[in-house]
């Protein structure tokens, strides 16, 4: 697992959850520590609720900074910042440690699989899948089946969701997928609606929950993804479809410039009890 951020801690506490060993991996010693302590309370409050088996052995936990440490890994899941260069730089390094057909996973929300397939040595390892947050919660993920990726690869990705517990729909390749095509032009609007004093937040996800039947709406969504994660995602979306509807508005651009990115810093479109990550 490349990344102790928000999704490389959650993937972590899913994996070690089922048994799975797991060796995370990040530049920051400090985020390694937080990601530790983040899986060993997410792990109790998963069991807690039924999501991950309350019986069996925990997965061994592994953390270090030094790339290297994955060469015997059996998959690498990269899940780092939605930034298109920085995931090619990692996966690349990553794909140059581990032997030929070693599964190759992208964690990416938007960044199309066969771009970052450019970056690696073996195109044909390389698959996406993207997970919800927070995936100890959410069992359903989207594997994406780019142009370049090998049937021994998806086999390999449905083996390791299945390993998981997690359901994987199969989608084809393209800026944001099916889920993040939808829900950020859809966040990016309810956030537009609030600017333009048409709707209070409360009103806005009142009517998705009450009207549609939505469990969380779409601003509460958003708060839980990171605005900041949201801008990262609507950025590329604009640049790789051309589609002016995804310019990040102004009022997610000002809660990420005042660092307000939602429930990991405590406020965003809401306010929450506290920083969860």
């Amino acid at each position: 697992m490349i990344g102790a951020g928000v999704m490389g801690t959650g993937i972590s506490t899913l994996a070690v959850g089922h048994g799975l060993p797991v060796v995370l991996v990040d530049v920051d010693r400090a985020a390694l520590d937080k990601a530790r302590a983040g899986v060993a309370a997410q792990l109790r409050l998963a069991r807690m609720m039924g999501k991950v088996p309350r019986e069996g052995a925990t997965g061994e936990l592994v953390t270090t900074t030094r790339l290297a440490d994955i060469v015997r890994a059996t998959a690498v899941i990269e899940a780092v910042t939605e930034l298109a260069p920085l995931k090619a730089e990692v996966l690349a390094e990553a794909s140059a440690l581990v032997a030929p057909g070693t599964l190759l996973v992208s964690n990416t929300s938007a960044v199309p699989i066969d771009e970052q397939a450019d970056a690696v040595r073996r195109p044909e390892d390389l698959v996406g899948i993207h997970f919800m947050n927070p995936p100890y919660m959410i069992h359903t993920a989207e594997l994406i089946r780019g142009p370049r990726s090998g049937e021994h690869a998806l086999a390999a990705a449905r083996a390791l969701l299945k390993a998981l517990g997690q359901d994987g729909i199969e989608v084809g390749d393209g800026p944001g997928f099916v889920v993040n095509r939808i829900l950020q032009r859809m966040i990016n609007e309810a956030a537009r609606i609030v600017a333009d004093g048409i709707a209070d937040p409360a009103s806005v996800d009142a009517a998705f929950e009450g009207c549609l039947g939505h469990t969380t709406g779409p601003l509460a969504t958003a708060d839980l993804i990171g605005l900041d994660n949201v801008v990262d995602s609507l950025r590329v979306l604009r640049e790789r479809t051309g589609d002016a509807g995804y310019e990040p508005c102004a009022l997610l651009l000002d809660k990420v410039a005042a660092g307000d990115f939602g429930r990991k810093t405590g406020r965003g479109f809401f306010e929450h009890g506290g920083s969860t990550s």
